[in-house]
Formats: structure tokens, sequence, C-alpha cells
């Protein structure tokens, strides 16, 4: 059994978890005809939408991280509560490393393979199922994933999504495990006090 709060263990299973889903991707693309990388493109705007895209998806978390109402608490709880405690062993070059291979797996699977082969409706559908922690988590999954189907329609270039996703994941990662830090410094027990 992994302890996910010692790090090399929490980077065995995210790294291959994730990567695992390039290999996912690239055998259902080779199994349909759908290449994964059809649409990848190394180029300037591509990396700028990645970028700018990451904007408006990180703001709206630092807004629910800081002001969560409703369900939005029990997505915060488990981020500081299952997942804090991860990201709290790592270095921020880890939390890089897990974001970008997450952002590289998940979008050629999703993005790459699925929305070709499903629709940007039924490939985000099964994206938030994926992500399906809680009923408000896989909901909002499915939007994020939603809007970065919109992305790679408007950018034509899945360099775009990628970017977004793991930059977006990393700076999540960031926010949580500096939240997590701080509660540990002060004693806190619970996210009441974060909240």
């Amino acid at each position: 059994m992994f302890d996910l709060t010692d790090r090399y263990s929490f980077l065995s299973v995210a790294v291959l978890f994730e990567g695992g889903l390039i290999g996912i991707a690239s055998a259902l693309g080779w199994w349909f005809s759908v290449d994964p990388l059809m649409q990848l493109a190394w180029t300037w705007p591509g990396l700028l939408w990645g970028l700018a895209a990451t904007i408006p998806m990180f703001a709206l978390f630092l807004a629910s991280n800081r002001f969560p109402i409703g369900p939005l608490r029990g997505i915060k709880h488990f981020l500081h509560e299952v997942l804090g405690p991860s990201l709290v062993v790592c270095r921020w070059y880890d939390l890089l490393l897990v974001a970008a291979v997450a952002g590289i797996g998940e979008e050629l699977l999703f993005r790459g393979v699925l929305q070709p082969l499903m629709g940007t409706f039924w490939s985000n559908v099964i994206f938030g199922l994926v992500h399906f922690i809680t009923l408000p988590y896989a909901i909002l999954a499915g939007l994020i994933g939603g809007y970065l189907g919109w992305l790679l329609n408007e950018s034509e270039n899945i360099l775009a999504p990628i970017i977004t996703h793991g930059l977006y994941d990393f700076l999540a990662f960031l926010v949580v495990a500096r939240d997590c830090r701080d509660r540990g410094q002060r004693g806190d027990s619970s996210d009441a006090a974060s909240t």
C-alpha cells in the first residue's frame, strides 16, 4: 500500500496514473484511427491561448477557495484534507511535474481522442465522471472540460488546453499546499478556521 503522504509514493502514483493516460490515449487513438496529436502545433499562438485561458479558470479557483459557499465547501474540504497532505510533502518542481503530466495525459485522452470521437458534450460528461469525488466536483470538472474543449475548438491547437490544464493544476496545487502549510503552522485541525 502506498503512503500518499510520502513524497516519492505520491509522485510515483500520480505520474504513473496520469502518464498512463498517455498510453490509453495512444491505444484508443490507434484502435479508432484518431491521432491524439493531430491538432498539436508548437506555435506561439497556441502557447498564448493556453496562458490566457488559464487566467479565468485560476481566478474562479481563487475565489471559490477564498469564499467557499454551498457545495464549494465540500470541494475545498476534499482538496485540503485529502489531497493537501500529499501536496505539502512535495517540492514546487514535483508539483510542476505532476501538473504537466496530468495536463498532457488528460488532454490527449479527452480532447485529443474522445472529443473527436464523441463530441465536446459527451467527452466532457465522461471527463466529469472520472473526476467524481463529489457530485459538485464532477459537475465542475465537466464544465471545466467543456471550457477546455471550447479552447481546443477555438485555438485549433491541443497545445492550448494542455498548457491551460497543466498550468491551472500547478497553480492550484501551490495554493492548496500553501493553505495546508499555513493551517498546520497555526495548529488548525479543521477547515472552519480558513473559511
